[in-house]
């Protein structure tokens, strides 16, 4: 009886000592910018690969070229990061709490990742329920066009509705990643035609994607953006590395000085 108090005594004191070894670890673990550019480097890499996983239940294979691209829209958002005025990036994690719990229900609904739900309408809007259409008429949250929104059954007032434009997100990925099913990564496909148009994306890949860069579809399309069309190079190239880039903040806040959870917690 002795030995076995003794044994736990000892498990006990260990337990507590790899405890208070791990907290200590995790509040003086460095933050994303006081890390040196190799070790930004791999912690963008790490995080975009677990993104996808989490999002698509298997492994990305980005090429190092697509993971500079995703660095580059991080290091966008941490340079706004207490940045004066409306464009302080935290205002946008912070309004980001306030949406997540209803985007997340949304998605997981019409099964689809809650992480494509979270963060579509961060880089379409900021989280901000536009009121007036933008330059090529898109309105809301979600940013839709009133044509795209009349064929899921939206009118104009409904893509001022937060959850009716979700639904209606939520139902366009789903369409889009069936066009891409055979694709390993439907995923990032799907989040690319929401920008450019499934039928573009389709054509895209018919000219652009081989045997030999097929195991990164988005990335062989980003690597040879200088052969696509103006639309493309101006703006759908840097579609899902932005995404990817607000997810990793986004889902470790506090590697990057926010105080505000992992918005897919919510």
């Amino acid at each position: 009886m002795k030995i076995q108090r003794t044994l736990v005594t000892l498990l006990a004191i260990t337990i507590c000592l790899i405890t208070v070894t791990t907290n200590a670890s995790a509040q003086s673990a460095e933050t994303y910018q006081q890390m040196s550019q190799p070790q930004r480097a791999a912690f963008v890499a790490e995080q975009a690969r677990r993104i996808a996983r989490q999002m698509s239940g298997r492994d990305y294979q980005f090429t190092p070229a697509f993971e500079v691209e995703i660095q580059k829209f991080v290091d966008s958002y941490v340079r706004r990061i207490d940045k004066p005025g409306k464009s302080d990036a935290r205002l946008i994690f912070e309004r980001g709490q306030t949406v997540a719990p209803t985007l997340t229900g949304i998605f997981r609904a019409r099964e689809v990742s809650p992480l494509m739900g979270i963060y579509v309408p961060l880089i379409e809007s900021e989280y901000i329920n536009l009121q007036s259409p933008n330059e090529a008429g898109a309105l809301g949250m979600f940013q839709f066009l009133p044509k795209t929104g009349e064929h899921f059954g939206l009118s104009a007032a409904d893509l001022l509705d937060v959850q009716k434009s979700a639904d209606a997100a939520a139902r366009y990925l789903t369409g889009s990643m069936k066009t891409f099913n055979n694709d390993p990564m439907k995923e990032a496909l799907a989040l690319l035609s929401y920008n450019r148009g499934t039928n573009n994306v389709e054509r895209d890949l018919a000219a652009f994607v081989n045997e030999q860069n097929r195991a990164c579809s988005i990335c062989a399309l980003t690597e040879q953006s200088d052969k696509l069309d103006a639309n493309f190079r101006g703006e759908s190239v840097y579609y899902v590395p932005r995404f990817f880039a607000a997810a990793i903040i986004g889902e470790n806040p506090r590697t990057f000085g926010l105080q505000t959870p992992p918005l897919s917690s919510l």
